[in-house]
């Protein structure tokens, strides 16, 4: 397992390929980027951005929303996959920050997750991104660099990545480590195919170099 040292020394050199690290969900206030955050789950970023405006446009504020037609926000986001349950989610989600916020998108995890469709990594985006509090959303690029890097155990849940994470690595950092293990698992180790051969973390990856045995890595 690599230690502290070895764990922020290796999101450093993340940080040194991929200065510009950053989620790439584009909203226009913490409410919309609270809406994005729950149609990705399952689906690319690229595919949200390319129907959000229109539903944006639609829907400025939550009680526009809260009071909408469920068939036509199916009709506004069934590009992307799960489209029904998360029109639903969308909906109810509305309704939970106009009778239980006032609107507003709480800054709490506990309380955005009591609005539908908000989980754990959910509320920790929307923690992270719109009020800058420090978290660590887990995803599967995030899971499978801890893993791959032996930040964490091959075995670890979601939870013990997390928890594992916020020990390593200073609470100042966490944001930023976040969207560079995100880039690092979407452009350079990927899930099919990472480019092991000419990644600067070989030397401390002993999943790369028995990928690159293997024939399983570039």
């Amino acid at each position: 397992m690599l230690n502290a040292k070895q764990t922020q020394a290796a999101i450093s050199v993340m940080g040194e390929i991929f200065p510009n690290a950053q989620t790439s969900l584009v909203a226009d206030n913490s409410f919309h980027f609270l809406l994005a955050v729950i149609l990705s789950a399952q689906t690319t970023d690229k595919a949200v951005n390319q129907l959000t405006p229109a539903l944006f446009a639609r829907y400025p504020q939550p009680l526009d929303l809260a009071r909408a037609d469920e068939a036509e926000v199916r009709s506004l986001i069934k590009t992307i996959g799960l489209y029904r349950n998360k029109a639903k989610y969308l909906v109810a989600c509305a309704q939970g920050l106009v009778a239980k916020f006032d609107g507003q998108v709480p800054q709490t995890r506990s309380e955005l997750m009591q609005l539908a469709g908000v989980g754990q990594k959910t509320a920790d985006v929307v923690l992270a991104e719109c009020f800058q509090i420090p978290a660590i959303a887990v995803d599967t690029h995030v899971s499978r660099v801890a893993k791959r890097l032996a930040i964490v155990p091959k075995n670890a849940s979601v939870l013990q990545i997390e928890h594992t994470l916020m020990q390593k690595l200073p609470q100042s950092s966490w944001i930023s480590a976040h969207h560079r293990m995100i880039f690092w698992g979407r452009y350079q180790c990927l899930a099919r195919r990472p480019n092991c051969s000419n990644c600067p973390l070989l030397e401390i990856c002993s999943a790369g170099k028995g990928l690159i045995k293997k024939g399983l890595a570039k």
